[in-house]
């Protein structure tokens, strides 16, 4: 989170206020964890009114001192006022001035005469801090308007700040290479580092949308949770994650998140539509747990008699008429209204029991039918208009194809036409869309409705030599960090080539005990450095673990910066690695940070490569995650070693186990913190 700070700058009026911001306002906003300065961080860059401008209209948080009567501070405060209705906090010095010597100066100007400010005490500015910290917090988990001006005038809309944070393009294309390459490690990394940049927010809407669309929703999850708190109403971030709870299991906060984009009067009509159809999704969730599982001779009479079925029907249709163009929600209510038809024709005493009468069920079957038969010509028509849009703008769209194949099931009764428009909406297509479309044959199947057109579909859907089910996460991942080799002469000695065997035994010790203690499968990833990395892939083959390597440069190059100084018996162990993964994940193609990431101070591309790791391992979505190291205990070296790797780590909360140095010489022990 990016905060502005508005305030004047030296000692005036008897108030330092380079005091203020040092005792006060810098260490209430690290305490909320919100980076912010003021203009001065702009001074040496030349464009300060343009990156002001673009700072009072961007910052999540404006923090504005109005202690004297500072003429460019009032002009500030109104610009953000102007702007922005929302996170405006304001704060002044208490007057020393007595009350029969005041002057207009020493007041509040009257147009701030009715906003609250925090006051606070010149000569001990930190004595305020922990309020200064509640304000903050509150304000930022406030939904009201602070800004006057949108107080005054409630039509008034505030600027899309989205707008105004151009995110690098260089950045953008990382993004685009790393989404290519399904390297959902590298993307984590690019949201982390993202966030160092006042165009934060914008930079982890595209990381969220990559790993949204490769369907990574623990990861997307990080991301549009923070998009959440900068804007709770967002219709993009709530929809996101009514989606990304939903796939994660948690259908109530999914629910919630999908209330709020229908609790914003500015959200659009496809916008509701979508909010509603995704609505209907869950509901439809929970009616299909309602009897999924049970035998067949049971299953349809407890889907017909859960309520669900038609509240995900009538919510379907919600969806369908709020935007007509949706024929994705108007051909869920088809499928519901059509299973909840056949299930009462098929179950009339079950039926009847929902009425108080024969005569009403009878009357509401035949209404349902009615509306069945109405929904399809809406939804053919729906589907044609997106047909005729595609050809005319010369576009394919196989969901609109497979959407075709699925009304065709629900309105045929020809098994062989339905199973060849499969197949051809089908035909080359990637796994996903064979899963989304065999997902509505299953309810059919498990409730034994349209038998002979879903057993004849179902054969348009086998894929020789592939499986349907997704591979399972392993029970836990280990991620390797370690010293290499000492180069000639290192003195004192680190890691001298003498300690190698002595190594080996030891990482071999702490693997064999993590395998031990897991329940399931181990998988590993490491670097391929000499010393440590080339002896713990060793191991692993030996014990026969799944492992990858990973490097933070090319192998070749890889190879001439930290394999060869140590000798053949490394560069040899290097090369049989290689042949054996030709092709291994790299993080970048030289040591250089990324044009858009150039400007960080004291960021290394070896701390970078840390970081990568961490989130490569925790890509893999395993149970546990465990960083071995092999370590000489020392806690200074510079960022991107080892002491590095463990703190980070450590944070993200992995479990701890070391191999030190120091006990190579008298036993081959590993330790676990």
């Amino acid at each position: 989170m990016k905060a502005f700070v508005v305030r004047p700058f030296g000692t005036k009026h008897d108030i330092n206020f380079e005091d203020v911001h040092k005792y006060l306002i810098a260490p209430a906003l690290a305490a909320c964890d919100i980076q912010g300065n003021t203009t001065e961080v702009f001074m040496q860059a030349g464009s300060i009114r343009a990156d002001m401008f673009q700072q009072l209209l961007v910052a999540d948080i404006v923090v504005a001192d109005i202690s004297i009567h500072n003429a460019n501070v009032f002009y500030e405060l109104g610009i953000r006022h102007a702007l922005q209705p929302m996170r405006t906090f304001l704060l002044r010095a208490k007057t020393k001035t007595p009350p029969k010597e005041r002057t207009a100066e020493d007041e509040v100007p009257f147009d701030l005469k009715t906003d609250r400010y925090l006051d606070y005490d010149s000569d001990h500015p930190g004595d305020r801090l922990q309020a200064l910290i509640d304000g903050l917090q509150q304000t930022l988990a406030s939904e009201k308007s602070d800004s006057p001006v949108f107080q005054m005038l409630p039509d008034l809309e505030g600027q899309d700040r989205s707008r105004f944070l151009p995110v690098p393009r260089s950045f953008h294309e990382d993004v685009e290479t790393a989404a290519r390459s399904r390297s959902l490690g590298l993307l984590s990394l690019l949201a982390l580092e993202a966030q160092d940049f006042f165009w934060a927010s914008e930079g982890l809407r595209l990381v969220g949308r990559a790993q949204f669309d490769l369907k990574a929703y623990r990861d997307a999850k990080v991301c549009w949770e923070e998009l959440y708190k900068l804007n709770p109403l967002e219709p993009e971030a709530n929809q996101r994650l009514g989606t990304i709870y939903q796939r994660l299991g948690d259908l109530d906060a999914s629910d919630q998140a999908l209330h709020r984009v229908l609790s914003n009067k500015k959200v659009t009509r496809p916008e509701r539509a979508e909010a509603l159809s995704l609505i209907a999704r869950n509901i439809k969730e929970r009616w299909r747990s309602s009897w999924q599982g049970l035998p067949i001779e049971q299953a349809p009479a407890a889907a017909l008699k859960s309520p669900d079925l038609l509240k995900a029907y009538d919510k379907y249709r919600q969806g369908f008429q709020e935007n007509l163009d949706s024929f994705y929600a108007g051909l869920n209510a088809l499928s519901l209204l059509t299973v909840a038809v056949e299930l009462a024709k098929k179950l009339p005493e079950a039926w009847a029991n929902r009425f108080d009468t024969d005569e009403q069920a009878t009357g509401e079957l035949a209404a349902l039918e009615l509306e069945r038969q109405k929904l399809a010509g809406a939804v053919a028509i729906s589907l044609d208009a997106a047909r005729a849009e595609l050809l005319q703008n010369d576009r394919e769209d196989r969901w609109v194809d497979i959407s075709a194949a699925d009304y065709l099931f629900l309105t045929s009764n020809r098994p062989k036409r339905i199973a060849y428009a499969y197949q051809e909406a089908l035909a080359g297509a990637p796994d996903f869309y064979f899963d989304s479309a065999c997902a509505q044959m299953k309810i059919f199947q498990g409730l034994g409705v349209f038998t002979d057109r879903t057993e004849t579909a179902l054969a348009a859907f086998q894929r020789p030599g592939t499986s349907q089910e997704p591979k399972a996460p392993p029970a836990r991942v280990i991620l390797f960090t370690g010293h290499m080799i000492d180069a000639p002469g290192t003195t004192p000695p680190r890691f001298p080539n003498s300690l190698r065997l002595a190594a080996r035994r030891a990482i071999l010790n702490a693997v064999q005990q993590e395998i031990a203690r897991t329940d399931g499968a181990v998988v590993a990833i490491a670097c391929a450095a000499s010393g440590g990395d080339l002896l713990f892939h060793d191991v692993c083959e030996e014990l026969k673990i799944e492992r990858c390597p990973h490097l933070p440069i090319p192998p070749d190059s890889f190879r001439n910066e930290s394999v060869s100084p140590a000798g053949r018996f490394w560069e040899d162990s290097f090369d049989a690695l290689m042949k054996k993964f030709p092709s291994v994940p790299c993080l970048a193609q030289t040591t250089d940070l990324p044009r858009w990431l150039s400007s960080q101070k004291g960021y290394t591309s070896w701390q970078r490569a840390n970081l990568w790791l961490i989130q490569e391992a925790l890509a893999i979505n395993a149970k546990n995650f465990t960083l071995l190291s092999l370590w000489d205990g020392v806690k200074t070296e510079g960022l991107g070693g080892t002491y590095h790797m463990r703190a980070v780590a450590q944070e993200r909360g992995a479990a701890l186990v070391t191999i030190y140095m120091s006990d190579l010489t008298t036993a081959d022990a590993a330790t676990t913190q």
